[in-house]
């Protein structure tokens, strides 16, 4: 079953959408769905035009796909199990909040907070990302706890902040302070960072561009090489200024 969510034109296009009943799970019962548009509850219909081919038993079975103006359309996706959500363009802050399962996947860029305090699932953004991605919200101790978030371009800052479980995998670069706090997964950058993964406790964070104003409480333990990338790694361990036991790697370049 595929549910096909265009946006139609609105009065005040700048106006944010909050959209949490967004999710496959709950096209099950029809798309007499409500969203908020600022203040005011709107009808689903209201907002987009809405196609609706096949029949699902399901929410494995179900494909929700957002087209037009949706970059100011937030927390689509907030506390989905299954399925699969596929946005033609941008999308607004709040992405997959809470995500336990199934797929998320961006054509273009997704605003603050994408896949905040997601548990389980996986999360393709091809453009590039917010500040707070794959992170906790302000004041929480936990940030993501499972699944996986990909961005094949940049993120912002603090990527990654109280990351606890799962995957991170940025493509580019990522913006101030990624990966700060983290207690445990893995956070990948295959570009550059600056003031990178301070407070850490525990996990695994291998970046391979340049790092700027790296916290000096990391004990220097050696070098690593990848055979699958053919890279020496500089391994670190800490924080130690936080009894730190986490695994920090970044290329050497002097090989």
């Amino acid at each position: 079953m595929k549910v096909i969510l265009e946006t139609k034109v609105r009065k005040k296009p700048y106006l944010p959408i909050e959209a949490e009943s967004i999710i496959p799970r709950n096209f099950l019962k029809g798309t007499d769905l409500t969203v908020f548009e600022g203040n005011k509850e709107r009808g689903l219909a209201d907002i987009f035009w809405i196609f609706v081919e096949g029949t699902s038993v399901t929410p494995e079975q179900i494909e929700v796909v957002l087209k037009g103006d949706t970059s100011r359309i937030k927390r689509v996706g907030e506390y989905m199990d299954a399925g699969k959500i596929t946005i033609a363009g941008d999308i607004g802050m709040h992405c997959g909040n809470f995500m336990s399962g199934g797929d998320i996947e961006i054509s273009g860029n997704a605003d603050a907070w994408l896949g905040r305090e997601m548990r389980g699932g996986h999360i393709l953004c091809r453009g590039d990302a917010g500040h707070y991605c794959a992170s906790g919200y302000r004041g929480e101790k936990t940030g993501m706890r499972g699944g996986r978030v990909e961005v094949l371009g940049n993120a912002g800052d603090c990527c990654a902040e109280y990351l606890t479980g799962g995957e991170v995998h940025i493509h580019g670069s990522c913006g101030d302070m990624a990966g700060v706090e983290m207690k445990g997964g893995e956070f990948i950058i295959e570009g550059n960072a600056t003031r990178p993964r301070g407070n850490m406790k525990d996990g695994t964070c291998r970046t391979f561009g340049t790092v700027q104003d790296m916290p000096p409480t990391f004990e220097a333990t050696g070098a690593r090489l990848l055979p699958d990338r053919k890279v020496t790694m500089g391994v670190y361990k800490g924080d130690v200024a936080n009894r730190g036991k986490g695994i920090l790697m970044i290329r050497d370049t002097r090989v």
